[in-house]
Formats: C-alpha cells, structure tokens, sequence
C-alpha cells in the first residue's frame, strides 16, 4: 500500500464547511463538522486514488497553491 499526502481547503460555510483538494479538482465535499469535513475529504481522496489506480490512470501530485490577501479600496 502506497500513503499519498493532499493539501486541503476547508472554507467555512452556513451549517458546515466546503472541502476542496486543489489537485483533484473532481473532488468537492462537505462537512457539518472539521471532523465530518475531514473524514469526508479523506474518504473523497481514497475513492478518487482507487479508481484511478483500478483504471490505470495516473496518480495526480499534491498541488501547491498560492494564498495571498488582496486589498481593495471602494
């Protein structure tokens, strides 16, 4: 068994938080709780590799995303 490692975005929503894997793109899911969006993403990620893997397609490298704060003046 190989161990793949995913940056991961929790953004906070109404009830929950939206999960987003930058380098699946394919992958959105949700959470009622960090924990439930933890699980959730890793479940996520886990069905998205097997397939791929079953399928003979390639496995996608973590993705390093660029943050950064924008101000704007209205």
């Amino acid at each position: 068994m190989n161990k793949y490692q995913y940056t991961v975005f929790f953004e906070p929503q109404d009830g929950g938080f939206n999960v987003i894997v930058p380098a699946i793109p394919e992958i959105c899911t949700f959470g009622e709780t960090m924990q439930e969006a933890r699980a959730a993403a890793e479940e996520a990620i886990r069905c998205f590799l097997e397939s791929a893997i079953k399928n003979g397609e390639s496995i996608p490298a973590d993705a390093e995303p660029a943050q950064e704060r924008i101000a704007v003046t209205v």
